[in-house]
């Protein structure tokens, strides 16, 4: 952990409270309304130095520190992501200081594109696991024997049992599938989602696998659900674009909404 994410830790505490956090959650394109929801103190990613910005439409740059279903949880209300600043450990100090303030999990939430018929938009995946097409890892640099970070299990079974469970308990499907990470900004092209779909993916993205995989280097237990914002590239006429992706996102952030409101409730 570094100094400076103790030293901003201690910062939020003396702003929210000194109450540890037992869960974090990171909101993606156009899911930041559950933010609002949460009873506590909201602080400016601009009041927390070293905090990257988040500078996509679509994300809020807060980070929100209370209570939601009885669980106290710290919400991220926006993310950094490589195609910003060419990073990809831009999201490792919100996360050293989500760890610092006590959280033993994270659940991230992200706006993806289907590769699968039966999930198409407006529908959540609960990620069973990922590949890292981009071939980019954010622990490059890192100097200990730590950055060895087995990937088995990252997205963690009992966590993922509990979203599965849920979601059942509110009546919303909720398929598992494998997540593959594209680097952006650029959207991708048919072929490279035919040689995604070959390599086993079902839905694909521009964020969330750095966070994984920071996560399970600083010891956080870590889930994802993706938002079904559009078919990927050659699998509809539709045209996809970012502006899409925020009109879409809200289909599925109230289902998602009611997932985490009763996982919280029961963690």
């Amino acid at each position: 952990m570094s100094r400076n994410a103790d030293e901003l830790a201690a910062l939020i505490r003396s702003r929210a409270g000194a109450a540890p956090v037992s869960v974090g959650l990171v909101l993606g394109s156009g899911l930041g309304q559950l933010a609002e929801e949460v009873d506590g103190t909201a602080i400016d990613y601009a009041d927390l130095p070293g905090f990257p910005h988040a500078g996509v439409s679509g994300h809020s740059p807060r980070l929100v520190i209370g209570d939601l279903e009885g669980c106290r949880v710290a919400v991220f209300g926006g993310r950094v992501h490589y195609y910003e600043s060419g990073r990809a450990d831009a999201m490792r100090l919100p996360l050293e200081v989500l760890r610092a303030l006590g959280a033993e999990a994270l659940i991230l939430t992200n706006a993806a594109g289907s590769m699968r018929v039966d999930i198409p938009p407006g529908e959540l995946m609960l990620l069973s696991d990922h590949i890292n097409f981009s071939g980019l890892n954010p622990l490059i640099g890192e100097p200990s024997d730590a950055r060895f970070v087995p990937m088995k299990d990252a997205h963690d079974p009992q966590l993922r049992a509990r979203l599965l469970d849920a979601a059942k308990a509110q009546g919303v499907p909720l398929t598992e599938g494998v997540y593959a990470w594209y680097s952006g900004p650029s959207f991708e092209t048919p072929a490279e989602i035919r040689a995604i779909r070959t390599l086993g993916a079902d839905a694909v993205g521009m964020s969330t696998v750095p966070e994984v995989i920071l996560a399970r280097f600083l010891g956080l237990r870590v889930a994802a659900i993706s938002t079904i914002t559009n078919m990927a590239a050659g699998m509809s006429d539709e045209k996809i674009s970012h502006e899409h992706t925020k009109a879409m996102a809200p289909l599925g952030a109230a289902k998602l909404e009611r997932i985490l409101r009763r996982f919280l409730s029961e963690f």
